[in-house]
């Protein structure tokens, strides 16, 4: 009963985080992405460009894990079983598989980067994000050192305990 209901809830996942995604690149094409500014005012909303979106996933056993996703379509498109960790995807759903390198599951933005963890031209760099996060009361822990540039990391934790990870990768 279980593996059904994670089975059925795995696709349900993978069904949304795929027409968010969707929706999201649509909106990404219509809107001129200013890097100096972390907002656009599309039709009076205010967003905040995070970057790609990925799901860290902690498994107890990787090579279970990823048979396992691979019976759901992912393929593997990074990493290395030896180093204990994978990145799969299907079409633009993108899940980390990690055995023993952190305890729970991640929510991943991974700023200057597309969901093919190719470069972008445009993006807010992950001390602008820190610094507007901290600016609207939510706690970073740790900080980026935001008299430095380049790669850095920060993380948050939402109000129901889920971590989430910026990454910047350069």
């Amino acid at each position: 009963m279980k593996k059904s209901a994670f089975i059925i809830l795995g696709l349900i996942l993978s069904f949304g985080l795929g027409f968010y995604l969707q929706s999201i690149g649509t909106e990404l094409e219509e809107v001129e992405i200013n890097p100096r500014n972390l907002h656009s005012d599309k039709q009076n909303n205010t967003t905040m460009k995070i970057g790609a979106f990925s799901v860290s996933l902690s498994v107890k056993d990787l090579n279970t894990s990823k048979a396992f996703y691979e019976k759901l379509g992912f393929t593997s498109f990074a990493g290395d079983i030896s180093q204990n960790y994978l990145i799969m995807k299907n079409e633009n759903s993108v899940i980390g598989l990690f055995y023993g390198m952190f305890e729970g599951n991640i929510l991943t933005f991974n700023p200057g980067w597309d969901q093919n963890a190719q470069n972008i031209d445009h993006f807010v760099d992950i001390r602008e994000i820190q610094q507007h996060l901290k600016d609207n009361g939510i706690p970073v822990n740790p900080e980026v050192d935001e008299s430095t540039t380049g790669p850095g990391s920060f993380m948050v934790t939402d109000p129901d305990g889920n971590v989430l990870l910026f990454d910047q990768h350069r």
